[in-house]
């Protein structure tokens, strides 16, 4: 039996329990500067951190989800590579002291000195272990704290995300708001590029590309949320929307389609000033998707108003784009009510 009293620890770790020769360690990590933990993916290795408040206040027998990917697993296999590390270490220093108690108590009461026959002989001393510090952990820190609308758990993530990592699957809104905000985030970082970096961006379209790119986006982002608050509220949905396509990307088509089911109609909840712009950049994105922005009769069908001629290629800005996330998210909150 091992004397469990004889063995050092360092600072952050402690041995809890002992039952035959297997020991139970408890090795503190510590929080970052904001109070929160890492976690990391056993699949995928990509981290995410959580409140310490809200993670210590979990069940024991908790399991996570990666917020990335999905995969579901016991809590403590979602250690990060530095907690891993400082638990190996404490784990690695009692294994020297096992090792060491255990030759000291092989040698103790032999007779070790002199000589023999052989001419050899073999000493021993027990020496006193020292264990080493733990390692520091020094991980990425959080840029954004959320929030999960369900189980209200703190979080932070490092990537485009589709899990909370205690309840699961987000709500689609709740995607949708932040495929929008991820939108607008690429808009400040091409502005935040300065000088001749900026110029060079400009010359080889890059701006115009990632406009256009924001304006495809929205209306994905739309089809999407549109789809999924259909499908949940609408108990025959299948039926209603057999043979009819994508009709989740025709605008007005969506609307009657709530309508019809007995809910209100967009169009109305959002204004017909709004409405219109949302058309418009709908027809943008057609024409830039499937005319690589050469105008043609159906968009100006669609969008009258506007002084381009046929044959023409569209010209986008940033402003568009900026009024195109702010209809868009104006949208996105009246689908996420329409059913509630």
């Amino acid at each position: 039996m091992w004397n469990r009293s004889r063995f050092r620890m360092p600072s952050g770790a402690e041995i809890v329990s002992q039952r035959g020769d297997e020991f139970r360690i408890d090795v503190t990590v510590p929080l970052d500067e904001d109070g929160y933990l890492g976690r990391q993916c056993p699949e995928c290795s990509m981290s995410f951190r959580m409140n310490g408040e809200d993670y210590k206040a979990l069940p024991d027998e908790l399991q996570l989800w990666c917020v990335y990917r999905g995969h579901y697993n016991e809590h403590s296999e979602f250690m990060t590579a530095q907690q891993r590390d400082r638990v190996l270490r404490a784990a690695g220093d009692l294994g020297m002291q096992m090792v060491s108690q255990a030759l000291g108590d092989a040698f103790r009461g032999m007779s070790t000195g002199g000589s023999s026959r052989s001419g050899l002989s073999v000493s021993y001393k027990e020496k006193p272990f020292y264990p080493r510090p733990l390692p520091d952990i020094d991980e990425e820190r959080l840029a954004r704290v959320r929030s999960c609308t369900g189980c209200q758990v703190r979080y932070s993530i490092f990537d485009e995300h589709r899990f909370c990592p205690v309840c699961g699957r987000l709500p689609a809104a709740s995607v949708a708001h932040d495929a929008l905000q991820a939108e607008a985030a690429r808009l400040d970082a091409l502005n935040a590029v300065a000088g001749e970096a900026k110029a060079v961006l400009r010359e080889q379209g890059v701006f115009t590309r990632s406009w256009v790119d924001t304006v495809e986006n929205v209306v994905g982002i739309v089809e999407t949320l549109a789809s999924s608050v259909f499908e949940v509220a609408v108990s025959d949905a299948a039926d209603r929307l057999r043979g009819k396509g994508n009709i989740f990307q025709r605008l007005d088509d969506t609307a009657d389609l709530f309508v019809a089911a007995g809910y209100g109609d967009l169009r109305g909840v959002l204004g017909s000033q709004t409405w219109q712009r949302l058309n418009e950049t709908w027809a943008v994105r057609h024409t830039f998707t499937h005319n690589d922005g050469i105008v043609d009769e159906k968009y100006l069908r669609k969008v009258p108003a506007d002084t381009a001629r046929l044959g023409q290629r569209l010209v986008i800005s940033e402003i568009d784009c900026r009024r195109a996330l702010e209809d868009t998210t104006s949208l996105c909150t009246a689908l996420a009510e329409l059913t509630v």
